[in-house]
């Protein structure tokens, strides 16, 4: 097949249309293209007034030869490279043990796939329900503040991106093609299929909710066993090596390859391995705000009179900010037309993100407003991070009232140093609540000084972002792990064999696409390791 790239066509185009831009660069006759499929679309909207779309196609072609010889010279002309994605082992008929995988967010949901598929049939472990139970906890705190500390955003089946915008884009290095598997793996599941295409997908979470129980029908359909509600105790761990794995219930696993893939929240379990010995390194963070715009400003500056298009769907954005006092501000998980939600998994604390359904259709863009901290910021054990998220989440629940309500403040009050007594047009979409007050003391000082800076900088990008009425909520501080479970180039733990540290908890990842990618990548060390004589 060939390659096309770089084709642009209007907003308003016809099929028609896009055959005819294939056949005028090709110089062929209508005769000669047999098909195409688009690999890859994004939006070029540097004019507003004449927003684009740039196409990546695969043709299928009588004429291949002749138009890869006549253009030759040219780098918008190619032959398609091989982009299936190849299994690197298959297990065999008499496995001596399971590969365990303890958590079920997208690394481990995928690296139990992966293994399933090449017959390893992994048991996986997973310390909060199902995701349809877990959906009623985490709407159940969400409308009556009723935290269930093992089942809500963090913890439970499909892991903290089922209560996202879904987003699954990422920048990583993929000459393997694991990402076009993750996203085959969800179409496959029941994700709209432009995800193989469009230049920034996302799913949304209604829709990753039946994603994900496909995905478990499939792993168990090939052998995998899913346990809910089984936390894991201790790492069971002789001389330096695994030997198993035992559970809050008492039973024990036995098997020498266990996939660590517990997510950025699971502190009791980075308390247990750090006990336990295995080398943990603390790691940079973020922390900061929730923002809100009306959709329709954020729509404006992004794409002018073209905004509502229904090919545009809702606009986002991405910015950052370097401050004179040494910091980076930017904006993270940056959710068009989503909710504010709370995000807390300890009793005691506010913790904010952001999300998304597919439709992206609520009144309110939002993202995180958030300031890089280093360990240099909380000084001492590789676990002061954890302590140092721990504090502001639970300055935040002070501040909201003592009942999971989130503190909020209007910009224009925080920009001017000044409590907020009411919102007044942007209405805050977070539930619980969100308590007007003043924010100055929900975060170090240096925090509140770097945005205060960057939010009249950001103004000057998309112009209404420091505008008064946008409101502000706090905290977000779970924007990644706050520690480093460090491994070596087979992906075991540097100091204990047969522990494989993955996805985002581990600190090797951030957000769905890579995580997913990283539970590929340690499927395929562990798959390769148990075929080695022992």
């Amino acid at each position: 097949m060939i390659r096309l790239t770089e084709i642009k066509l209007p907003l308003e185009h016809s099929e028609e249309d896009m055959k005819a831009a294939i056949l005028k660069k090709l110089k062929i006759k209508a005769e000669a293209l047999i098909a195409y499929t688009r690999s890859k679309r994004s939006v070029d909207a540097r004019k507003k007034s004449h927003i684009a779309l740039i196409y990546t196609l695969d043709l299928e072609t009588d004429a291949e030869v002749q138009i890869l010889k006549s253009h030759k010279k040219d780098p918008q002309v190619t032959q398609t490279p091989d982009t299936p994605y190849h299994f690197v082992a298959q297990a065999p008929a008499k496995l001596r043990r399971r590969p365990i995988v303890i958590g079920t967010g997208p690394c481990g949901l995928f690296a139990a796939l992966v293994l399933a598929q090449m017959g390893f049939r992994p048991i996986v472990l997973e310390r909060g329900k199902a995701v349809r139970e877990r959906t009623v906890d985490t709407f159940g705190f969400w409308r009556k503040r009723n935290l269930n500390p093992e089942s809500n955003v963090q913890f439970g089946e499909g892991g903290a991106g089922t209560f996202s915008d879904g987003k699954l884009y990422s920048q990583i290095k993929d000459p393997a093609n694991r990402a076009k598997k993750v996203l085959s793996e969800f179409v496959k599941a029941g994700a709209p299929p432009e995800i193989l295409y469009v230049n920034k997908p996302h799913i949304g979470t209604l829709k990753l909710v039946g994603i994900v129980e496909k995905m478990r029908t499939a792993i168990t359909a090939l052998g995998g066993e899913i346990r809910f509600q089984s936390r894991v105790e201790t790492l069971d761990i002789d001389k330096g090596v695994v030997q198993g794995v035992t559970l809050a219930s008492g039973e024990q696993i036995r098997g020498h390859h266990v996939i660590l893939a517990v997510g950025h929240s699971a502190r009791d379990t980075f308390q247990m391995l750090f006990e336990q010995g295995v080398f943990i390194e603390a790691k940079a963070f973020s922390i900061g705000f929730r923002i809100e715009h009306p959709q329709s400003l954020i729509d404006r500056c992004r794409f002018g009179v073209n905004a509502g298009h229904p090919v545009l769907g809702a606009a986002d954005y991405k910015l950052v900010h370097h401050c004179k006092n040494g910091r980076a501000v930017y904006s993270f998980c940056m959710c068009p037309g989503g909710t504010v939600v709370a995000a807390a998994s300890e009793t005691g604390g506010v913790v904010t993100n952001g999300m998304s359904q597919y439709s992206r259709h609520e009144r309110n863009a939002n993202s995180g407003i958030v300031v890089g901290v280093t360990p240099a910021d909380y000084p001492g054990s590789p676990l002061a991070g954890i302590g140092f998220q721990r504090r502001w989440e639970r300055r935040a629940f002070e501040l909201g009232g003592l009942t999971y309500d989130a503190p909020g403040q209007r910009v224009g009050d925080f920009l001017k140093n000044r409590p907020t007594k009411a919102f007044e047009t942007v209405l805050p979409s977070y539930t619980p609540g969100v308590f007007p007050c003043d924010l100055s003391q929900s975060l170090p000082d240096y925090a509140i000084e770097a945005i205060r800076e960057a939010l009249p900088v950001f103004d000057q990008k998309i112009k209404g972002f420091a505008m008064d009425d946008a409101l502000l909520t706090a905290v977000e501080t779970r924007t990644s792990s706050p520690i480093r479970i460090k491994r070596k180039e087979d992906f075991q733990s540097v100091n204990t064999e047969g522990l494989y540290p993955a996805g985002e908890g581990a600190g090797y990842a951030g957000g769905i696409l890579s995580a997913a990618v990283d539970g590929i990548k340690v499927a395929e060390a562990i798959a390769l390791s148990m075929l080695k004589p022992r």
